[in-house]
């Protein structure tokens, strides 16, 4: 399984970016798929999630900002990410989890950076 983000980029405080997260075969097989991120000396954290049956959660610093949606059809999940602020500056990842919450495969990530 290959999971391949890509998207981010620089951008001004206040401005969007969407990033996607392109899975090689079916994204119906995984329970949940999620959006990471890390900021350099920190721990990852994670974002959002959205799982088979559409249900989303968001961490609560970006709930009303950011929206999590999937389209089977490309077996692509997206993150698009609204009014950014300067701490949503890290290295975005996806990952899939087969069963449960855990992720079972990765993504690499790719770098949001939000200039204030």
């Amino acid at each position: 399984v290959q999971l391949q983000a890509f998207g981010g980029g620089l951008v001004q405080a206040g401005g969007y970016l969407r990033l996607s997260c392109a899975a090689s075969g079916s994204i119906f097989r995984f329970n949940i798929m999620h959006w990471y991120r890390q900021i350099p000396g920190k721990a990852r954290e994670t974002v959002a999630g959205i799982t088979s049956s559409g249900t989303t959660y968001y961490t609560d610093s970006v709930k009303g900002r950011f929206t999590i949606s999937r389209d089977n059809a490309k077996n692509t999940v997206y993150l698009q990410m609204d009014s950014l602020k300067a701490e949503d500056t890290a290295v975005y990842y996806c990952a899939a989890a087969v069963g449960g919450w855990s992720p079972t495969y990765w993504g690499q990530g790719t770098l949001v950076t939000v200039s204030s």
